[in-house]
């Protein structure tokens, strides 16, 4: 295959065994299984982006991870452990592809495929929804995204082992790859891999990450810089999950109950559950508000705890009531702190409805409107039948790749996921201050959601005002806030407003 259509195919060496002893029938050695090899398929298409027409190639297929093997202290050959899925769309006609920016792209999870970036906001296709991002009635349909990063960069979306169709090996244990560091390691290695293949060392390079894959971006960033010389010139952020202890609610941890305020209050405008004077205020004016009590008159009532004075927690609720459209006696029963589930629950409690977790836009309907806990999250329901039936059309119909294997689009990794030190949050905030210290010349856009609960703005800009970054690098990071929640891209004006600000970065930064 030529240099713009992923990995070159070419038989992997055997693993190395143990002898075993002839057959006394044959005289001869057992058959050996045979060695796994990378299985790829390449594909012709034309989309319109941005009013321009662009040919390209897709590449899709796994590729085999090897790492180095050890037996009885001794280095045996490369050792093959997993097969890696991928999807890489590179631009034809391109005379010079050192000059062609290259992203590498993933979602979070843990346990997430690529397919909510990759059919979202990046790839030359998208899953259809209307304008506020609800899914049609099924069948579920692509279109053409118009919106496409493609017209900018070559994209590789990447799905890391025990998603999509990445799997381990027979006899191996997949979940020696779940947690920070081999997770880490693995994607880390096939960006490399990728990289040297198809020869793009010299191209502008970039990751993009959603999620926990905001996580796994930032880690990469200092990752590839200090273990394989290879320097980014820049990330894309979507929905930041850099700081943990920013998004647990945990007794005795009050900064989440800061940082998540602005989201409630957020929350309870868009479905008019203000007061009349709040209500009319537009939302970013409204947020300006809520975020200043949040950071000085809330922050401090929770710091005194038990010293709060009676009268001044009365004010405290008035206000938290004011601004998250629950009510004195229920703020008061959760002693000031009300968590990120519980507020799902209660907001629109007396319209038997909960509201959405990913997405507090959207409304769900539970058995009943007791409890404290929804039943599901119905932000993900809206969209999750519409991106599977989606993906796996798409990859066998059009893209050509024939696997009965279940494509995994989204499991519950992160239960059991190890986010590496017991004795403290996972902070990677500290790995990206690093990695764009000694590499002053990488850009870091970071996108989020008004309505994402999960990792809310404010806490994101939280996280990077507490960076310690050198104040000449301040410039270096570029935010931006969307009117729609976790995925803001399925918001139709978010989408058409955010493709131009990442078309905008890529240019700047390549």
């Amino acid at each position: 295959m030529g240099n713009n259509s992923g990995f070159v195919h070419r038989p992997a060496p055997a693993m190395a065994t143990e002898k075993q002893p002839a057959s006394p029938a044959t005289d001869s050695p057992p058959a050996q299984p045979p060695a796994p090899v990378d299985r790829l398929v390449s594909s012709k298409h034309r989309i319109r982006i941005n009013g321009e027409s662009v040919a390209y190639t897709v590449t899709c297929g796994t590729v085999v991870l090897k790492e180095d093997g050890e037996k009885d202290g001794n280095r045996e050959a490369d050792k093959a452990r997993a097969t890696l899925f991928f999807i890489a769309y590179t631009r034809d006609g391109v005379k010079d592809a050192a000059k062609r920016p290259l992203t590498f792209s993933f979602n979070g999870g843990p346990g997430s495929s690529s397919v909510w970036l990759h059919l979202g906001v990046l790839g030359p296709k998208r899953v259809k929804l209307d304008s506020d991002g609800n899914a049609p009635a099924p069948p579920y349909q692509l279109v053409d995204n118009e919106y496409s990063l493609l017209g900018e960069t070559d994209l590789v979306f990447i799905d890391p082992i025990g998603t999509g169709y990445s799997r381990m090996l027979d006899g191996e244990k997949v979940h020696e790859y779940h947690n920070y560091q081999r997770d880490l390691d693995s994607v880390g290695e096939f960006i490399r891999l990728y990289t040297t293949r198809n020869q793009r060392w010299a191209s502008p390079k970039f990751i993009a990450g959603e999620s926990y894959g905001t996580t796994r971006a930032a880690g990469l960033s200092s990752l590839l810089q200090e273990k394989y010389g290879m320097y980014l010139n820049g990330l894309l952020l979507f929905s930041t999950a850099l700081d943990f202890s920013t998004f647990r609610f945990h007794a005795g941890h009050d900064l989440a109950h800061v940082l998540f305020l602005p989201t409630y209050a957020a929350t309870a405008w868009y479905h008019g559950k203000l007061d009349k004077r709040l209500q009319g205020r537009p939302l970013r004016a409204l947020l300006d508000e809520v975020e200043a009590f949040a950071e000085g008159e809330y922050n401090t009532a929770l710091f005194l705890g038990d010293k709060l004075p009676p009268a001044r927690r009365t004010e405290i609720i008035r206000k938290l009531t004011q601004y998250t459209g629950l009510s004195a006696e229920y703020i008061a029963s959760t002693n000031l702190r009300i968590q990120i589930h519980r507020f799902c629950k209660e907001l629109c409690r007396d319209e038997h409805r909960t509201v959405g977790r990913l997405d507090s836009r959207f409304k769900g309907i539970d058995r009943d409107a007791a409890g404290e806990n929804f039943e599901f999250d119905p932000a993900h329901t809206n969209l999750d039948g519409a991106y599977a039936a989606c993906i796996n059309d798409y990859l066998r119909r059009e893209l050509r790749y024939e696997s009965d294997t279940p494509y995994s689009m989204i499991s519950k990794l992160y239960m059991t996921w190890d986010f590496g030190s017991k004795d403290q949050h996972l902070n990677v905030a500290e790995n990206l201050r690093r990695a764009m210290s000694s590499n002053p010349h990488m850009k870091v856009y970071v996108g989020s959601g008004y309505f994402d609960l999960p990792t809310p703005p404010f806490a994101r800009d939280y996280v990077l005002n507490h960076m310690a970054l050198d104040k000449s690098l301040a410039a270096n990071i570029t935010r931006h806030y969307y009117d729609a929640g976790h995925m803001m891209y399925v918001h139709i004006p978010s989408l058409k407003a955010q493709a131009k600000h990442l078309r905008d970065f890529v240019r700047k930064s390549a």
